[in-house]
């Protein structure tokens, strides 16, 4: 039996040591890179990394990285180097990359097969996130922003199929013209990873996940947009394509802060919540939104509807209204269980993304508190009586020990050899037995009586 509500611990690795955000035209893609001290934020990796590897121990579902360039707010570039490190560092917990940008990368079969590695690596534990990436980005790239949807999806179909067919085969589409797709190595998943897309509520990306029956998360955002989202993509996914969708296919990135008590925990997070919003979400519209990035008609919509609900730029908001809002939870345990308790009941909330942990310029004693109430106190609400993740609960994709591979695990169909000189296969198992090289028999020497 699954679990009511999954948490996973998500971090974007900001480095927070700029000026205020009263003080930047922008904290993306103008922000100097004069800011960084390379030593500083080697320090603020190492507790990055160890805040997300303790996230195993404290029993979250997952943790998860994303990319993002030119910015102070994440400073992920390459979020598959930091899978490789969570991957060794970890044996169970399943480890999210949401996401690679698709549209970025030249070949998208090198997605494919970095993924398939770790997925590999880590026993098929990964979360494959496949995104457009912000609009921002593609300032940093030199990519083309009218051609960002028409390379995702093509992108996306192109890895999907990498990873589920035997290759080789040939893709010549719009974007991409590839003679011989034929990935080496493949995912232990089958037939691929379990696949998450990230929005805002977009109806076009609601429309594709739902088809597709992936995972939708959420990123952050109001209530009342959270709560349309997730109603909308129920209906499209029971009235149009006739099936009623997991819990687990709609997670949400809501910011959470739990402390003992729920004065001590508005006190202690308002800095670090109020930098993430005012400093490292400091963007303007023209860096946000390149032309082309959307449709005239998409941005229209997008803009009539901001004006129709009073919606504020992030950098504009209070603590309060952040709070009243919903874009972060902050309060005592019971005070989180309640307004985790109601998402779940009301909007459907099958995953809290960003529950616990890091965030904006929370010092590491602050985010390991912060992960540790929510384990001991939040998370046992949602969850079976024995505590358990679901991750501990599901059968492993690929046997943890030695022993367990040896017994399950069929020999392959071919066993490595090496042509000699006399026509014969020397297998290289036994190529270090001197009478078997000499021409003796292949199998291994029977013991003494």
């Amino acid at each position: 039996m699954s679990n009511r509500l999954q948490f996973y611990n998500f971090t974007l690795m900001p480095y927070p040591f700029i000026p205020p955000g009263e003080d930047l035209e922008s904290s993306w893609i103008t922000i100097p890179n004069s800011l960084f001290d390379a030593k500083v934020a080697h320090r603020l990796y190492t507790e990055y990394l160890e805040q997300l590897v303790a996230s195993e121990k404290f029993g979250y579902d997952g943790i998860i990285v994303n990319e993002h360039h030119q910015n102070a707010f994440g400073t992920i570039a390459a979020p598959n180097v930091w899978g490789g490190y969570l991957a060794a560092r970890t044996s169970h917990i399943r480890i999210g990359i949401i996401g690679n940008a698709l549209p970025l990368h030249q070949n998208p079969l090198r997605v494919a097969e970095e993924i398939a590695m770790l997925d590999i690596i880590s026993g098929g534990r990964i979360i494959s996130g496949h995104v457009r990436g912000m609009g921002a980005e593609y300032h940093s790239s030199g990519m083309d922003p009218t051609r960002s949807k028409g390379r995702f999806w093509e992108a996306h179909d192109l890895i999907l199929r990498a990873w589920a067919e035997d290759g080789p085969f040939t893709w010549q589409g719009e974007h991409y013209d590839i003679e011989y797709a034929n990935i080496w190595p493949k995912p232990v998943q089958r037939p691929h990873p379990p696949i998450w897309m990230p929005g805002t509520g977009s109806t076009e990306t609601i429309e594709e996940v739902a088809k597709r029956r992936f995972s939708y998360m959420q990123t952050t955002t109001s209530n009342w947009i959270t709560k349309r989202s997730f109603a909308l993509f129920r209906q499209i996914c029971e009235e149009k394509y006739e099936y009623s969708p997991a819990p687990t296919q709609l997670g949400r990135v809501i910011p959470t802060y739990v402390a003992e008590t729920d004065a001590q925990a508005y006190r202690e997070f308002m800095p670090h919540a109020m930098w993430f919003f005012r400093t490292g979400l400091k963007i303007p519209m023209h860096h946000l939104m390149p032309p082309g990035y959307n449709t005239s008609a998409a941005m229209l919509r997008t803009i009539q509807g901001r004006a129709a609900a009073g919606v504020k730029n992030f950098w504009e908001m209070s603590y309060d209204d952040l709070i009243e809002s919903g874009h972060i939870i902050v309060g005592s345990p019971q005070t989180v269980i309640d307004k985790y308790g109601q998402q779940a009941d009301e909007y459907g909330l099958g995953m809290a993304v960003s529950a616990g942990g890091h965030l904006g310029a929370m010092p590491n004693w602050m985010v390991m508190k912060n992960l540790q109430l929510m384990a001991e106190e939040v998370m046992p609400a949602f969850r079976e009586p024995d505590g358990k993740p679901d991750h501990l609960r599901e059968e492993r994709a690929v046997p943890y020990t030695n022993a367990e591979q040896a017994a399950t695990i069929p020999a392959p169909k071919h066993q490595p050899v090496v042509r000699l000189a006399d026509g014969r296969d020397l297998p290289t198992a036994l190529g270090h037995i001197p009478e078997v090289v000499a021409g003796g028999s292949t199998e291994p020497p029977t013991p003494a009586a």
